[in-house]
């Protein structure tokens, strides 16, 4: 069985996608960069982009009836190596004990270009009590 989950955000009409897909004992989840969805505000700093990724990931994954703890795979994705360490130091203290194989990749750009940071994960659902 498929279920989709709908984080809020106008791209995701738009563009035609899912915050996340829960189906076959995990949750995938989109490409997440680091806007309010509500307030459709972003973050300057990358760090604090990173930031606002993970709390709407989170809040995601908790939708799907998963959580970071269950997360077994990430990419990070960002336009300027320079902002790396600010993103991974925000990603290890997220994932510290966590440690789901993880990628990051300097891309050239994302959708628009205040976006400086973009992070997909996929997570496991925890099995049925």
């Amino acid at each position: 069985m498929r279920r989709r989950i709908d984080g809020g955000s106008s791209f995701e009409r738009d563009y035609g996608y899912s915050r996340a897909v829960v189906q076959n004992g995990f949750v995938f989840v989109a490409g997440t960069t680091g806007y309010d969805y509500a307030a459709m505000t972003l973050p300057e700093e990358a760090g604090a982009q990173a930031e606002a990724c993970w709390r709407t990931i989170a809040g995601v994954l908790d939708e799907a009836g998963s959580s970071l703890q269950q997360v077994v795979r990430a990419t990070y994705y960002v336009t300027d190596r320079t902002d790396a360490e600010a993103v991974l130091t925000v990603c290890g203290r997220v994932l510290r004990e966590i440690r789901p194989a993880a990628t990051l990749v300097v891309v050239a750009g994302l959708l628009r270009p205040e976006m400086k940071v973009e992070i997909e994960v996929t997570a496991a659902l925890p099995p049925a009590a």
